[in-house]
């Protein structure tokens, strides 16, 4: 069963800095991208950045675009995203999300759990 992993949420002050993780296990035959979305109280989940695993350059929310930085371990399956000079709106579940198959089979999309994300003072 595939399966997505995420850590390193946590409370951090204003300006600091957090690096989540993503693991995809399970049977694995393809990647074909991996991304982080995030979802705070009230509104609706958004897209935060975008890795495509086979090559591309990586996007970002506006949002986000100078502050945060994902990136990619092919061997581990993981994927990163390095959030600096945190603010209160990053304030977020956030989620990991990867287009994925199996040999033979139809890609799909796989969620992770979420880990939380607080920015306060």
């Amino acid at each position: 069963q595939e399966q997505l992993v995420e850590s390193g949420g946590g409370l951090v002050q204003p300006g600091g800095s957090l690096r989540l993780s993503c693991v995809a296990s399970g049977n694995i035959f393809t990647i074909y991208l991996m991304r982080w979305y995030r979802q705070a109280p009230g509104k609706e989940r958004e897209i935060v950045a975008t890795m495509p695993w086979s090559g591309g350059p990586p996007s970002y929310a506006d949002s986000v675009k100078g502050r945060f930085i994902i990136s990619r371990d092919n061997v581990k399956n993981t994927v990163y995203l390095q959030m600096n000079s945190l603010k209160p709106e990053d304030t977020a579940v956030y989620y990991c999300n990867s287009v994925m198959s199996r040999r033979g089979t139809l890609p799909q999309n796989f969620w992770g759990q979420g880990t939380q994300v607080t920015v306060s003072s």
